[in-house]
């Protein structure tokens, strides 16, 4: 499953869930809260009820020994309800026939906490099980929705594999073709020609990158050493660029990577810094911690957190090298952070996992 089929599967799943979730413990709330107000008027009814049976002088052999009452003085305030709950009983207060004297009865609340613990346990189980219950229905509702974009993606992906494939030769051809007029004394510095040969390396490059991107889902990722990898680029761009200066210090530096990907990453960061570098400029490529530092002291970016958007790109530029670069970045778990490198030029930190 593609990271953007991941992220929109993990939404639908979690809207949905989340919103039945609410509404099952709301539900189970109320109805708690509900059933155990029921309880606490059968628990004053039958208080009541003791209270009559005093007052007509009945039998009390019914009763158990959770019930006891006695007599008080006409209290100098009376709620209206006077039930009262307390930590280990209710009672209840009622007038006797005498106004001068009042009836205070008494229950425990030992089978009412059992009650209301049962209950408790009860409406927990059931919203438990019908958590689970809708976490599964959640989970096939997503997968379902998710099926028509999967079908999309594997069409688009097959399609652009299929054009990539087709476009190699044609590419590899031109290439080879270009190295060979590029011979001929005649065409030497040839203005034409040199936009030419800049038009097929930016094709190269594209072509490079898509492919690389396509295998996005399925590269491995392995523990490797990064400095082999920067010092395989660097070789290759000062054959570009013979009047940047490179300074490298890197001699072990592993980290949790795949190994094309990670050379498409760096590939894009340093032919950049290369392309966009003042005469006679330098590239410095160094590490500290688990952080690999790309810094050069070109023209500089104005707007740093814009340059992975799609959009954001200068004439000489498709805008897709970086935003390939944050997506394999991505795709490995790597972070990167653009600096401006005072009085000019750039800074690329990427924090790596080791």
């Amino acid at each position: 499953m593609h990271h953007h089929e991941k992220l929109a599967f993990l939404k639908f799943f979690l809207v949905y869930f989340i919103s039945v979730a609410l509404l099952i413990l709301a539900t189970g709330y109320f109805y708690f809260m509900q059933t155990k107000n029921h309880y606490l008027k059968i628990e004053e009814f039958s208080l009541i009820e003791y209270a009559r049976h005093i007052k007509m002088g009945n039998s009390l052999d019914d009763y158990t020994q959770d019930y006891y009452h006695t007599f008080i003085s006409l209290p100098k305030h009376i709620d209206i309800k006077n039930f009262t709950i307390g930590t280990t009983e209710f009672s209840k207060l009622l007038p006797m026939n005498r106004s001068t004297k009042y009836l205070q009865v008494f229950k425990s609340k030992k089978n009412f906490d059992k009650k209301l613990f049962n209950l408790k346990q009860k409406v927990i189980t059931i919203q438990f099980l019908l958590l689970l219950v809708f976490a599964y229905i959640s989970y096939k509702l997503a997968k379902s929705a998710l099926k028509p974009l999967q079908e999309s993606i594997i069409t688009l992906d097959k399609f652009a594999k299929d054009l990539i494939h087709d476009l190699n030769t044609p590419v590899t051809s031109i290439q080879l073709n270009m190295k060979l007029i590029e011979k001929i004394p005649q065409l030497q510095n040839n203005k034409a020609l040199i936009r030419l040969n800049k038009s097929i390396n930016n094709i190269s490059e594209l072509h490079e990158n898509l492919t690389i991107l396509l295998q996005e889902e399925t590269f491995q990722i392995q523990n490797q050493n990064i400095c082999p990898i920067i010092q395989e680029v660097v070789d290759v761009q000062k054959a570009l660029y013979p009047n940047i200066m490179f300074h490298i210090q890197c001699n072990t530096f592993k980290a949790k990577i795949n190994r094309h990907a990670m050379k498409q990453i760096l590939q894009n960061i340093i032919s950049n810094a290369c392309k966009y570098n003042i005469p006679n400029g330098y590239i410095k490529i160094y590490h500290k911690n688990n952080a690999l530092y790309i810094e050069d002291n070109g023209k500089g970016i104005k707007e740093p957190e814009k340059i992975f958007e799609r959009s954001y790109s200068d004439e000489n530029s498709s805008g897709l090298g970086l935003d390939i670069v944050k997506r394999l970045a991505y795709a490995m778990d790597i972070k990167i952070v653009v600096q401006k490198n005072e009085p000019s030029g750039t800074i690329f930190v990427l924090t790596l996992p080791s």
